[in-house]
């Protein structure tokens, strides 16, 4: 990865994402990437990613959670992804599943 000055973003990810693994599916990507932050589940059925790092980084995370269809084997079935960008926090030293 490059040496940018760290970003963060919100992913709202929607479809049959919860209780199919996508969180750690998401958790794996995320740190395979060198990403921190987590993965949660929403009352409304949605998965809420929140990472910070690299922004390249972040844009190939971003790609694969919304790629449609998934060539990367990804569990569940996204019908969705919403980004909202961020500013990074810090104290976050890893990726989590929540």
């Amino acid at each position: 990865m490059s040496e940018s000055t760290p970003q963060r973003a919100t992913w709202f990810v929607k479809g049959r994402v919860q209780g199919v693994g996508f969180r750690w599916w998401t958790r794996s990507q995320a740190l395979e990437l060198g990403l921190v932050g987590h993965a949660r589940n929403m009352g409304d059925g949605r998965v809420e990613v929140v990472a910070q790092g690299d922004p390249a980084a972040l844009d190939t995370l971003g790609e694969r959670l919304g790629e449609q269809p998934s060539t990367i084997r990804r569990p569940g079935r996204v019908d969705g992804v919403v980004r909202q960008p961020g500013t990074p926090r810090d104290g976050l030293t890893t990726f989590v599943e929540k």
